[in-house]
């Protein structure tokens, strides 16, 4: 049983300045598997961070809990053109992770941001909100991982035929997700190395998608080239940062020597995702039970 004390004393982790952006990271993560109003609402006090990482995480985690209750703090980060433009973009593919048909008008109007991965996300999350109204109160059937995704799987199970969708940039953006997740969940040394080539691709939103997923599939296969991307000093940095988590996630020596040569990158949100990358590093190669430990810590402060 968790008391309204705990809930508050890893809030009060999260919106601390002061403390490890690993344990900010742990705090957020423990409030998303907590869930519920309170949980939503110490989420939303961190937005006025200046850290774009940790506002970017904060939308993510909000669009995966799924909430309604969260679509009023999202949308005022959408709007806000204060607010980095992966920050904006998280907020926009997090109300349509939440699939609420209420901000289907909002999001149309934001598919033609100036910011053009804001525009592309919001795009994106127009045609997964569409495609959950066709599917018309049919269950959405839930792959191998848990994560609320902007676009469903493809049907096409050939390789072969999801490596030419994904890599066509003639292609609808939303299609070219449908087979980036169909990869995804095949699973394999093809697949990863299939996805790894969309590295390359125009869009650094898709791009940055691209390292996301490499990072759930933990394929080994890939990080040569997640390593050459996050080593790019002119690729985006909402690209660089993605690479770095799932070189994190992955947990191979040569993920380690790859990040440890960029904690010190004059991109803050690149090195910051070093930072969190090699906690994430750590969590994967050691004994502890979860990642989202903020509870633990406070029963356990010595550990």
């Amino acid at each position: 049983m968790v008391t309204e004390q705990e809930v508050e004393a890893v809030g009060q982790t999260l919106v601390d300045p002061q403390q490890p952006l690993q344990a900010r990271f742990r705090a957020l993560f423990t409030l998303r598997g907590l869930g519920g109003p309170v949980a939503i609402s110490w989420i939303s006090r961190a937005f006025d961070d200046d850290s774009a990482l940790l506002k970017h995480e904060l939308a993510y985690c909000l669009g995966q809990m799924q909430d309604r209750r969260a679509i009023p703090v999202l949308l005022d980060v959408l709007r806000d053109t204060r607010q980095e433009p992966m920050v904006r973009h998280e907020a926009g593919e997090a109300l349509g992770a939440i699939g609420d048909p209420e901000v289907l008008e909002i999001l149309k109007q934001y598919s033609t941001d100036p910011v053009v991965e804001v525009a592309e996300t919001c795009q994106l999350a127009v045609r997964r909100l569409e495609w959950l109204q066709q599917q018309s109160g049919e269950s959405v059937v839930q792959g191998p991982y848990l994560s609320v995704d902007p676009a469903p799987p493809a049907e096409e199970r050939d390789l072969g035929q999801l490596r030419e969708a994904l890599l066509d940039e003639t292609r609808p953006l939303f299609d070219r997700y449908r087979a980036m997740f169909a990869l995804r969940d095949a699973g394999g040394k093809e697949a990863a190395l299939a996805l790894a080539e969309g590295l390359r691709c125009g869009s650094a939103l898709f791009r940055h998608e691209i390292g996301y997923v490499l990072g759930q599939m933990q394929h080994e296969a890939a990080v040569p080239q997640l390593a050459a991307a996050l080593a790019q000093p002119t690729e985006n940095p909402m690209v660089r940062h993605e690479c770095a988590e799932a070189l994190g996630a992955i947990a191979r020596p040569a993920c380690l020597a790859a990040l440890r040569a960029h904690v010190a990158d004059p991109e803050r949100v690149v090195r910051e995702s070093c930072e969190v990358a090699l906690d994430m590093y750590e969590y994967e190669t050691g004994s502890t039970f979860q990642y989202a430990d903020g509870l633990e810590r406070l029963r356990s402060p010595l550990s």
